[in-house]
Protein backbone atom coordinates (compact mmCIF):
# COMPACT_ATOMS: atom_id res chain seq x y z
CA UNK A 1 0.00 0.00 0.00
CA UNK A 2 1.47 3.13 -0.47
CA UNK A 3 1.78 5.80 2.28
CA UNK A 4 4.24 8.24 3.14
CA UNK A 5 5.02 9.58 6.63
CA UNK A 6 6.14 12.94 7.55
CA UNK A 7 6.19 15.47 10.69
CA UNK A 8 2.98 16.77 11.83
CA UNK A 9 1.81 20.20 11.43
CA UNK A 10 -0.88 22.18 13.36
CA UNK A 11 -3.42 21.88 10.22
CA UNK A 12 -2.69 17.89 11.36
CA UNK A 13 -4.20 17.97 14.89
CA UNK A 14 -8.02 18.07 13.98
CA UNK A 15 -7.18 13.94 12.91
CA UNK A 16 -4.61 13.49 15.47
CA UNK A 17 -7.29 14.30 18.32
CA UNK A 18 -10.06 11.99 16.10
CA UNK A 19 -7.33 9.00 16.45
CA UNK A 20 -6.43 9.62 19.89
CA UNK A 21 -9.92 9.25 20.98
CA UNK A 22 -9.88 5.93 18.17
CA UNK A 23 -7.11 4.87 20.44
CA UNK A 24 -8.87 5.21 23.52
CA UNK A 25 -11.96 3.79 22.02
CA UNK A 26 -9.92 0.50 21.11
CA UNK A 27 -7.95 0.64 24.68
CA UNK A 28 -11.18 1.17 26.37
CA UNK A 29 -10.55 4.80 27.97
CA UNK A 30 -12.53 6.89 26.69
CA UNK A 31 -13.72 8.49 29.48
CA UNK A 32 -10.03 9.31 30.28
CA UNK A 33 -9.17 11.78 27.21
CA UNK A 34 -9.09 15.23 28.35
CA UNK A 35 -7.13 16.58 25.62
CA UNK A 36 -8.69 18.47 23.03
CA UNK A 37 -7.27 19.31 19.58
CA UNK A 38 -7.02 23.08 20.77
CA UNK A 39 -4.64 21.46 23.35
CA UNK A 40 -2.41 19.63 20.73
CA UNK A 41 -2.14 22.60 18.86
CA UNK A 42 -0.66 24.58 21.89
CA UNK A 43 1.12 21.82 23.78
CA UNK A 44 2.30 20.77 20.21
CA UNK A 45 2.95 23.81 17.76
CA UNK A 46 4.04 26.58 20.24
CA UNK A 47 7.73 28.12 20.88
CA UNK A 48 8.36 25.05 23.21
CA UNK A 49 6.31 22.15 22.13
CA UNK A 50 5.56 19.74 25.10
CA UNK A 51 5.36 16.58 22.19
CA UNK A 52 6.19 15.89 18.60
CA UNK A 53 4.46 14.16 16.04
CA UNK A 54 4.73 12.40 12.83
CA UNK A 55 1.59 11.17 11.05
CA UNK A 56 0.77 8.39 8.49
CA UNK A 57 -0.90 9.68 5.27
CA UNK A 58 -2.54 7.98 1.97
CA UNK A 59 -3.54 9.10 -1.27
CA UNK A 60 -6.78 10.08 -1.91
CA UNK A 61 -7.46 6.67 -3.85
CA UNK A 62 -6.83 4.91 -0.95
CA UNK A 63 -8.65 7.73 1.74
CA UNK A 64 -11.58 6.04 4.53
CA UNK A 65 -15.22 6.01 3.70
CA UNK A 66 -15.28 8.93 6.10
CA UNK A 67 -12.53 10.94 3.99
CA UNK A 68 -9.80 10.38 5.82
CA UNK A 69 -6.01 10.38 4.68
CA UNK A 70 -4.54 10.74 7.78
CA UNK A 71 -4.73 7.26 9.23
CA UNK A 72 -1.95 6.66 11.75
CA UNK A 73 0.42 8.60 14.21
CA UNK A 74 2.61 8.76 16.38
CA UNK A 75 3.69 11.31 19.47
CA UNK A 76 6.85 11.63 21.03
CA UNK A 77 9.05 13.79 23.49
CA UNK A 78 12.66 13.76 24.44
CA UNK A 79 13.99 12.84 28.03
CA UNK A 80 16.35 11.91 29.91
CA UNK A 81 17.49 8.22 31.43
CA UNK A 82 19.91 8.55 34.34
CA UNK A 83 21.62 5.35 32.97
CA UNK A 84 21.88 5.57 29.49
CA UNK A 85 21.57 9.51 28.76
CA UNK A 86 19.22 11.15 26.33
CA UNK A 87 15.73 9.51 25.47
CA UNK A 88 13.18 9.67 23.55
CA UNK A 89 9.43 8.36 24.62
CA UNK A 90 7.19 7.48 22.04
CA UNK A 91 3.47 8.15 23.64
CA UNK A 92 1.22 7.02 21.39
CA UNK A 93 1.63 4.65 18.06
CA UNK A 94 -1.70 4.40 16.29
CA UNK A 95 -2.75 3.20 12.75
CA UNK A 96 -6.63 2.77 11.91
CA UNK A 97 -7.68 -0.62 12.10
CA UNK A 98 -8.37 -0.98 7.99
CA UNK A 99 -4.56 0.24 7.23
CA UNK A 100 -2.73 -2.14 10.13
CA UNK A 101 -0.84 -5.37 8.66
CA UNK A 102 0.42 -2.96 5.84
CA UNK A 103 3.95 -2.02 7.78
CA UNK A 104 2.51 1.56 8.33
CA UNK A 105 2.76 1.06 12.54
CA UNK A 106 6.81 -0.08 11.83
CA UNK A 107 7.08 3.05 9.51
CA UNK A 108 5.68 4.60 12.49
CA UNK A 109 7.91 3.86 14.87
CA UNK A 110 11.26 3.77 12.57
CA UNK A 111 10.89 7.14 12.07
CA UNK A 112 10.67 7.91 15.78
CA UNK A 113 13.62 5.69 16.21
CA UNK A 114 15.30 8.01 13.39
CA UNK A 115 14.64 10.62 15.09
CA UNK A 116 15.40 9.93 18.15
CA UNK A 117 19.22 8.80 17.00
CA UNK A 118 19.28 11.71 15.22
CA UNK A 119 19.18 14.03 18.27
CA UNK A 120 21.74 11.38 20.45
CA UNK A 121 19.40 9.27 21.83
CA UNK A 122 20.34 5.87 23.13
CA UNK A 123 16.98 4.27 23.78
CA UNK A 124 13.46 4.38 22.89
CA UNK A 125 10.86 3.78 25.66
CA UNK A 126 6.91 3.62 25.58
CA UNK A 127 3.90 1.41 27.21
CA UNK A 128 1.79 -1.21 26.23
CA UNK A 129 -1.48 -2.20 27.95
CA UNK A 130 -0.48 -5.82 29.22
CA UNK A 131 -3.81 -7.35 27.54
CA UNK A 132 -2.81 -6.09 23.93
CA UNK A 133 -1.62 -9.11 22.82
CA UNK A 134 -1.07 -8.43 19.11
CA UNK A 135 0.61 -5.16 20.31
CA UNK A 136 3.14 -6.99 22.77
CA UNK A 137 3.88 -9.38 19.91
CA UNK A 138 4.93 -6.85 17.57
CA UNK A 139 7.03 -4.58 19.33
CA UNK A 140 8.78 -8.07 20.81
CA UNK A 141 8.86 -9.12 16.72
CA UNK A 142 10.91 -5.49 16.49
CA UNK A 143 13.69 -6.69 18.90
CA UNK A 144 12.03 -4.38 21.88
CA UNK A 145 12.42 -5.24 25.48
CA UNK A 146 9.39 -5.76 28.12
CA UNK A 147 11.47 -4.23 31.42
CA UNK A 148 8.72 -5.34 33.60
CA UNK A 149 9.21 -8.64 32.46
CA UNK A 150 12.79 -8.45 32.15
CA UNK A 151 14.07 -5.71 35.01
CA UNK A 152 11.03 -5.59 37.43
CA UNK A 153 10.02 -1.89 36.60
CA UNK A 154 6.30 -0.56 36.89
CA UNK A 155 5.29 2.81 35.18
CA UNK A 156 4.46 4.76 37.98
CA UNK A 157 1.54 7.66 37.60
CA UNK A 158 0.55 10.45 40.23
CA UNK A 159 -2.13 12.61 39.32
CA UNK A 160 -5.12 14.71 39.97
CA UNK A 161 -5.66 15.26 43.73
CA UNK A 162 -2.57 13.02 44.37
CA UNK A 163 -0.76 15.07 42.50
CA UNK A 164 -2.03 18.31 44.18
CA UNK A 165 -1.65 17.03 47.73
CA UNK A 166 2.07 15.73 46.22
CA UNK A 167 2.63 19.35 44.99
CA UNK A 168 1.97 21.32 48.73
CA UNK A 169 5.06 22.37 50.84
Amino acid sequence: MDFSIRAANLEDCKDISRMILELAEYEKVSDKVKVTQKDLEQDGFSKNPFFHGIVAEVPEQHRTKEGHSKIGYALYFYTYSSWKGRAVYMEDLYVMPEFRGKGIGKALMSKVAQLGLAAGCNQLDFTVLDWNKSSLDFYIGLGCLDVTVEIGYHCMRCQGEALQHLAQP
